[in-house]
């Protein structure tokens, strides 16, 4: 594993990046500054590595950009209703900061923390790093640049967020551990616990393009979903009722279909959401934690590079987000994302779960005092 410096925030601090490299040539490089994924560079058809996710050039960049690029979206991933929630007989108040109601948690937002750092399983202080690769800077042709450092294949990132943070109880522990494990894989799991109860949701917002960040529309890209039913929303993009069956929709991606085939089909659903901006229900999805399984929730492919993305969890839903609403966003290498440029594939429990009116999803997502969450997503590249 290499590190070095990723720039310094307005408030004096200095962030890292660290890169991963699997023996298959598969690169990530990732950042303490929202434990985000900053550049993942993979194969296509005639061996180019083409960097597969949106990012910027340094921490600065992420500190004014929005989006939520590639960063851990917590304490609860998407939209809480009314910005609210009662548990155990007791109201939260969280921050409305998407109209009335709460997007990724809130302000204080996860990606806009520096995490702290462990290294296989010992922690490495930010300062001793920094320190070690003062001289380092990121390249402004080359994200994989940099000194060679510590040997490892992964790296953790740690939140410790207190009492009351974004308006949650109790004190929370999370541990981000990004890894390379080989065969085109890059494999993010969660922990976290918690000393009260607490509504969690964790989930990585990366923007995949696999002809490369820098290449415009994804609408030509093919995908399957491996979801019989998708939830609709209200104008507010809070899902309502019961989940809707996709067959017969512009949202079913039982069999493979570009994405934009139909995303701008006569559908009020896609109006409300400037396209896809929806949560699917994963096929052989547990909402209960204990029987949650890994498997295949998605499966994306570009007919120009090549390059096969699987998507497998063990969370029950998935929301797919077409980048509806990016504008004009300064990215890598002087490159502006705009709408469509990319598409989320973010592994969650449900949106708005915790006031949901299905007991068995109202429950899934709620972490009990002194027990241990655990998820795992991968993304597993291939060619075709």
């Amino acid at each position: 594993m290499r590190s070095m410096r990723f720039g310094q925030l307005e408030d004096g601090r200095t962030a890292g990046l660290y890169i991963l490299e699997s023996p298959d040539g598969t690169r990530a490089a990732v950042t303490d500054y929202g434990a985000a994924l900053v550049s993942l560079a993979v194969a296509d058809r005639d061996g180019v590595y083409r960097d597969v996710v949106l990012g910027h050039d340094d921490a600065t960049g992420y500190e004014n950009g929005g989006g939520f690029i590639g960063a851990t979206v917590g304490r609860f991933a998407n939209r809480i209703a009314g910005a609210g929630f009662e548990l155990d007989g007791k109201a939260y108040k969280l921050s409305a900061n998407d109209g009335s109601n709460c997007l990724h948690g809130g302000r204080d937002f996860y990606n806009n923390r520096i995490f702290g750092v462990k290294v296989g399983f010992t922690s490495v202080k930010k300062n001793d790093i920094m320190s070690a690769f003062a001289s380092e800077s990121i390249s402004d042709k080359d994200p994989m640049q940099g000194k060679r450092g510590l040997h490892d294949d992964k790296i953790t990132f740690v939140l410790d967020d207190p009492d009351g943070s974004q308006g949650f109880p109790g004190d929370l522990h999370l541990e981000v551990t990004y890894s390379l494990p080989g065969n085109g894989e890059l494999k993010i799991e969660y922990k976290a616990v918690c000393n009260a109860d607490t509504p969690v949701s964790f989930t990585n917002h990366s923007y995949f393009n696999l002809n490369g960040h820098e290449s415009g529309s994804i609408l030509d890209h093919v995908v399957k979903i491996n979801a019989d039913h998708y939830m609709p929303v209200d104008a507010g993009l809070i899902p309502y009722g019961k989940p809707e069956p996709v067959e017969g929709t512009a949202f079913d991606f039982r069999e493979k279909k570009t994405l934009g085939r139909d995303i701008d089909a006569d559908d009020e659903q896609l109006r409300r959401g400037g396209g896809y901006d929806h949560d699917f229900v994963l096929t052989g999805g547990e909402s209960d934690a204990e029987n949650r399984t890994l498997r295949r929730a998605a499966a994306m492919y570009s007919g120009e590079s090549g390059i096969r993305m699987d998507v497998m969890t063990d969370m029950p839903d998935m929301q797919v987000y077409t980048a509806n609403n990016m504008d004009d966003e300064p990215g890598k290498d002087g490159v502006t994302y705009g709408k469509r440029s990319a598409v989320c594939f973010e592994t969650q429990f449900r949106p708005d779960a915790v006031n949901s009116i299905d007991p068995a999803v109202r429950g899934s997502c709620i972490l009990k005092a002194g027990e241990e969450f655990t998820s795992v997503t991968i993304y597993k590249f291939s060619t075709i």
